[in-house]
């Protein structure tokens, strides 16, 4: 499996908007992908995923309604649009290939595997 590689993090400042990118993951027993965060000092969450079989997607409410989950299938290429945000989405961002399934909820980081090395957003002024 290959690890996928994050990209389209850096500085911004609070209410703006950025786009990350998850290229280059694999697709033997990729059920779904999901992208967390980790912020200095914390553990790292869920941000939000998105399943295959039925392209359900899950948020968590910290970025409800702010980021946005999608994918290119002919690229291969996972985004995460993020706009309006805020000191506290500072963070290394994850995403991550999910290699078991779920049902309710598919935001347990013991769901998924093959992450990648994560990527640097800060939200500041």
């Amino acid at each position: 499996q290959v690890q996928p590689v994050e990209s389209g993090g850096g500085l911004v400042q609070p209410g703006g908007s950025l786009r990350l990118s998850c290229a280059g993951y694999g697709q033997t027993f990729n059920y779904g992908m999901g992208w967390f965060r980790q912020a200095p000092g914390k553990e790292r969450e869920h941000v939000a995923n998105i399943k295959w079989t039925d392209t359900r997607i899950q948020y968590s409410d910290s970025v409800k309604g702010r980021f946005t989950i999608s994918t290119d299938t002919a690229k291969n290429t996972l985004y995460l649009q993020m706009s309006a945000l805020q000191p506290v989405d500072t963070a290394v961002y994850y995403c991550a290939v999910r290699t078991r399934s779920c049902y309710r909820s598919c935001s347990s980081e013991d769901l998924y595997a093959h992450w990648g090395q994560g990527i640097q957003v800060t939200v500041s002024s």
